[in-house]
């Protein structure tokens, strides 16, 4: 029997739901979410972008592709570049499942829907990192405001204001950032005010930009489980990106656990200072911060989301343990714990020049590509155990055979990646370099 419109239904009969939001990929290709979720004998709801409704439909069809736990999915459209743009199409689809579910949680496994989550969590009642925290964590001007003293000295433009703007504070070189964009989409460095003017002239005119000045030094990630605003786990990711030889902030190499032990603890305090301003109260933080000389972290931008590329599949490899499942504990108000990292992992992106891709060509015994194309779903990659040899555990070709490579302006220009482990940093050092002599990529 169809259920008249806006006819709510006794709590009682309604099933116990859970809703996902984000990129439809990213959710497919971690798949933990929705086979957790299912196990738990929860509906799965999945909000996201209206341009995956193709991809959606056929995964979901598939009754071999974890997609098809999904019991609803819902469509929004929007602009990126525009604030706050998915939050009306998020709260209408939820209005209506508000009425036929009860909602236990909800949790933004990508940027662009972490706003509209936090307030759906909001008006749900449901566990989120809270109203500060989730509009806070996609707007850079904002973790600017709430904590000043951890980001470098910045300038907030607003909309319509570029042309009047005095630029004559801002320290050179500069990092001219979109306010609400992710993947690093827009990031460049300038070195003067011409430069500077050329680079705002280029924004959409509604967009808010921050410009503030380049922190030198090695780029680290912080990922952090915060239940009832306390950090409960806490790790520190080595990054390296583009700009160490380009104007752009590309990364192109995450390593789990960092490294360098003489920064590490200081970036842990910072991040929970940070975690603190923002008055985060559940779930995962993101937080992406440079150190210079001074040995002080400065914060760069902080996501209330998962973190991105494979770097769930790097705690995995690094600590024997999946992450997901205690993301949904914080999320359903259960008490969760992760252990450190007792092996060392790395997932390098490899530059590439532009042309077309013809082929991905590996020199390595029982290791071959894998291409994941259009499909967007990555294998399974298993952890070794603690004491392994340094292992080679996955290479990954990103785009299809005939693909066009561009230049690398952000992470989705990137077409080749490949995961690694070992024992010690020095193990997994040799097995980089004798990995990356081992993969050629063929570009007509």
């Amino acid at each position: 029997m169809t259920q008249a419109p806006f006819e709510s239904r006794d709590s009682a009969d309604r099933p116990q739901a859970f809703i996902l939001t984000g990129s439809f990929p990213v959710i497919r290709r971690n798949p933990l979410y929705l086979t957790e979720l299912s196990g738990r004998g929860l509906k799965i709801l999945v909000i996201t972008a209206e341009s995956y409704r193709a991809q959606a439909t056929e995964a979901m069809a598939d009754t071999s592709n974890p997609a098809a736990q999904i019991t609803e999915i819902a469509y929004v459209t929007g602009d990126f570049t525009v604030q706050g743009a998915f939050v009306a199409g998020a709260i209408a689809r939820t209005s209506a499942w508000r009425e036929a579910y009860t909602i236990v949680g909800a949790y933004a496994v990508g940027d662009y829907l972490a706003e509209p989550t936090g307030l759906l969590a909001d008006g749900l009642g449901v566990r989120s990192p809270g109203l500060r925290a989730s509009r806070a964590c996609r707007s850079k001007y904002l973790q600017r405001w709430y904590a000043p003293d951890l980001g470098p000295a910045s300038l907030t433009i607003p909309a319509g204001e570029r042309e009047r703007v005095d630029l004559g504070a801002v320290r050179f070189p500069a990092v001219v950032k979109p306010a609400s964009r992710a993947s690093s989409s827009g990031v460049e460095t300038v070195a003067d005010v011409a430069g500077l003017r050329a680079k705002l002239a280029t924004y959409p005119d509604h967009e808010v930009v921050l410009v503030e000045e380049k922190v030198s030094g090695p780029e680290f990630s912080v990922e952090s489980l915060i239940q009832d605003g306390e950090v409960v786990f806490a790790s520190v990711t080595d990054k390296v990106t583009t700009d160490s030889h380009a104007h752009t902030f590309v990364e192109m190499a995450h390593s789990v656990p960092s490294v360098r032990e003489d920064v590490r603890e200081a970036l842990v305090t910072a991040n929970r200072q940070l975690v603190a301003a923002l008055a985060f109260e559940h779930g995962i933080a993101h937080s992406e911060w440079r150190v210079g000389d001074d040995g002080r972290p400065r914060l760069i931008e902080v996501a209330a989301r998962t973190p991105g590329d494979g770097l769930l599949t790097l705690y995995q490899l690094a600590t024997g343990r999946p992450l997901e499942p205690e993301i949904l504990r914080v999320a359903l108000g259960e008490p969760a714990n992760y252990p450190q990292p007792h092996r060392y992992t790395r997932q390098v992106y490899l530059e590439h020049r532009p042309g077309t891709l013809e082929d991905v060509v590996l020199d390595w015994p029982d290791v071959r590509p894998e291409w994941i194309g259009a499909s967007g779903v990555w294998p399974d990659i298993k952890p070794g155990a603690p004491g392994e040899e340094p292992t080679l555990r996955a290479v990954l070709v990103l785009r299809e055979r005939g693909a066009s490579l561009t230049p690398l302006a952000d992470s989705d220009d990137r077409s080749v990646t490949f995961f690694i482990d070992a024992p010690t940093p020095d193990g997994l050092d040799a097995l980089e370099q004798r990995v990356r002599a081992a993969i050629r990529v063929v570009v007509g």
